[in-house]
């Protein structure tokens, strides 16, 4: 495929338009934000809006413009898990084969969320709890107010803690010990256990928290974003790999960095002393 042909396959997304959230994106369209917008009911998750955020994150991968994506919620919470009269109680009615397709759609949201090339900064206010939980655990960096509670709360309505990728990805954030204790006992994470351990990078005042996400997600946007996300698989694919294969690996995504523009650019403009510009390519 020529090159002029891949680069049909892009296109921006500043005119993107969502039914089940806001999406917005900077003037320059580097960085995409994503608010959860039902702020009444602590911003829950639907059918519907789940779908929508599996697809979003999908297609990002051909943004031309997006680098980096803010996910939060309004209102002062983050996400209070999936809906309970719209998700909960349809799920109770719902025969196996149907189950397991909302179950696998469900984990195929956290899946494109960890494909799609940008860096996920999710900002946590309030209520993070349930699925609005896995969806901070799947994003690549989360900060947090110091009044935020995150819960894996899945076995308080009888079900399993293994739910979306929670098994696999939470004992690699905040350690095997640690996950067991949240995903057994349901029982929230305080803001400050959450960055202690490791799940949060930072904590913020509730007031200033946007402002953080924002400014990280422009420092991640303007700098090697082509790097940044080989960083982001790198991350992803090493974790069934063996020490060999990680340092085989790791030379070919370095190897392909240093063959781009960027690579020698960064080079001049230090020997320039100057700020380097990434293009990535």
């Amino acid at each position: 495929m020529s090159k002029s042909a891949m680069n049909s396959m892009l296109r921006p997304f500043q005119a993107f338009k969502a039914e089940h959230f806001r999406f917005e994106t900077s003037a320059d369209g580097r960085v995409a934000s994503i608010h959860l917008n039902r702020p009444d009911r602590k911003n829950p998750l639907t059918f519907d809006s789940y779908a929508e955020l599996r697809d979003l994150f999908r297609d990002l991968v051909y943004a031309s413009d997006v680098r980096t994506v803010v996910l939060m919620g309004e209102g002062g919470n983050f996400c209070s898990g999936g809906d309970v009269f719209e998700i909960i109680e349809p799920l109770t009615k719902m025969a196996m084969p149907d189950l397991l397709a909302f179950t696998r759609m469900t984990g195929d949201l956290v899946k494109a969320m960890r494909r799609c090339p940008q860096q996920i900064i999710t900002a946590v206010d309030g209520v993070c709890a349930g699925a609005g939980a896995i969806l901070a655990m799947a994003s690549d960096l989360r900060i947090a107010t110091p009044e935020a509670k995150t819960a894996f709360l899945f076995t308080r309505v009888g079900l399993a803690g293994a739910d979306m990728g929670a098994c696999g990805i939470l004992p690699r954030i905040i350690g095997q010990g640690r996950a067991a204790e949240l995903l057994y006992t349901g029982r929230a994470m305080s803001a400050q256990e959450g960055h202690a351990w490791g799940f949060y990078n930072a904590l913020h005042p509730a007031g200033e928290l946007a402002a953080a996400a924002q400014t990280l997600a422009r420092n991640l946007a303007d700098g090697p974003w082509f790097a940044h996300g080989v960083t982001k698989t790198m991350l992803n694919q090493e974790w069934a790999m063996g020490l060999d294969e990680m340092i085989e690996s790791e030379a070919q995504a370095q190897a392909i960095c240093m063959a781009t523009g960027d690579f020698r650019r960064a080079f001049e403009a230090f020997a320039a002393k100057r700020k380097p510009v990434f293009e990535g390519n």
